[in-house]
Protein backbone atom coordinates (compact mmCIF):
# COMPACT_ATOMS: atom_id res chain seq x y z
CA UNK A 1 0.00 0.00 0.00
CA UNK A 2 1.51 3.33 -1.00
CA UNK A 3 1.61 6.37 1.22
CA UNK A 4 -0.53 9.38 0.42
CA UNK A 5 1.33 12.65 0.12
CA UNK A 6 -0.38 13.86 3.29
CA UNK A 7 0.70 10.87 5.42
CA UNK A 8 3.35 11.87 7.94
CA UNK A 9 6.78 10.40 7.34
CA UNK A 10 9.89 10.46 9.48
CA UNK A 11 11.99 13.61 9.64
CA UNK A 12 14.85 11.84 7.89
CA UNK A 13 12.63 10.56 5.08
CA UNK A 14 11.04 13.99 4.63
CA UNK A 15 14.44 15.65 4.47
CA UNK A 16 15.73 13.10 1.95
CA UNK A 17 12.66 13.55 -0.23
CA UNK A 18 13.02 17.33 -0.03
CA UNK A 19 16.68 17.11 -1.09
CA UNK A 20 15.73 14.87 -4.03
CA UNK A 21 13.01 17.32 -5.12
CA UNK A 22 15.44 20.23 -5.02
CA UNK A 23 17.93 18.25 -7.09
CA UNK A 24 15.27 17.41 -9.68
CA UNK A 25 14.06 20.98 -9.88
CA UNK A 26 17.59 22.32 -10.23
CA UNK A 27 18.13 19.90 -13.13
CA UNK A 28 15.69 21.93 -15.22
CA UNK A 29 14.17 18.89 -16.93
CA UNK A 30 10.72 19.17 -15.34
CA UNK A 31 7.68 20.62 -17.03
CA UNK A 32 5.96 23.61 -15.48
CA UNK A 33 3.24 21.36 -14.04
CA UNK A 34 5.81 18.96 -12.60
CA UNK A 35 7.78 21.86 -11.13
CA UNK A 36 4.66 23.29 -9.48
CA UNK A 37 3.78 19.89 -8.06
CA UNK A 38 7.32 19.41 -6.78
CA UNK A 39 7.28 22.90 -5.27
CA UNK A 40 3.98 22.21 -3.53
CA UNK A 41 5.30 18.91 -2.14
CA UNK A 42 8.49 20.67 -1.06
CA UNK A 43 6.52 23.25 0.90
CA UNK A 44 4.59 20.48 2.69
CA UNK A 45 7.81 18.61 3.50
CA UNK A 46 9.45 21.81 4.76
CA UNK A 47 6.52 22.48 7.10
CA UNK A 48 6.63 18.91 8.37
CA UNK A 49 10.39 19.16 9.04
CA UNK A 50 9.96 22.50 10.83
CA UNK A 51 7.23 21.04 13.04
CA UNK A 52 9.39 18.03 13.90
CA UNK A 53 12.33 20.27 14.78
CA UNK A 54 10.13 22.53 16.95
CA UNK A 55 8.74 19.50 18.78
CA UNK A 56 12.25 18.16 19.37
CA UNK A 57 13.40 21.57 20.62
CA UNK A 58 10.49 21.74 23.07
CA UNK A 59 11.30 18.26 24.39
CA UNK A 60 14.96 19.20 24.88
CA UNK A 61 13.96 22.37 26.73
CA UNK A 62 11.60 20.41 28.99
CA UNK A 63 14.15 17.70 29.71
CA UNK A 64 16.96 20.12 30.46
CA UNK A 65 14.94 22.60 32.54
CA UNK A 66 16.25 22.91 36.10
CA UNK A 67 13.07 24.61 37.25
CA UNK A 68 9.71 25.29 35.66
CA UNK A 69 10.75 28.82 34.67
CA UNK A 70 14.41 28.17 33.77
CA UNK A 71 15.55 29.70 30.47
CA UNK A 72 16.87 27.44 27.73
CA UNK A 73 20.64 27.04 27.71
CA UNK A 74 22.75 26.73 24.56
CA UNK A 75 24.04 23.27 23.72
CA UNK A 76 27.76 22.89 24.43
CA UNK A 77 29.32 19.94 22.60
CA UNK A 78 32.79 20.49 24.14
CA UNK A 79 31.82 18.55 27.27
Amino acid sequence: MSKKKTDPISFEDALSELEALVEQMEGGEMSLEQSLGAFERGIALTKQCQQALQAAEQKVEILTAKTADAPAEPFDDDA
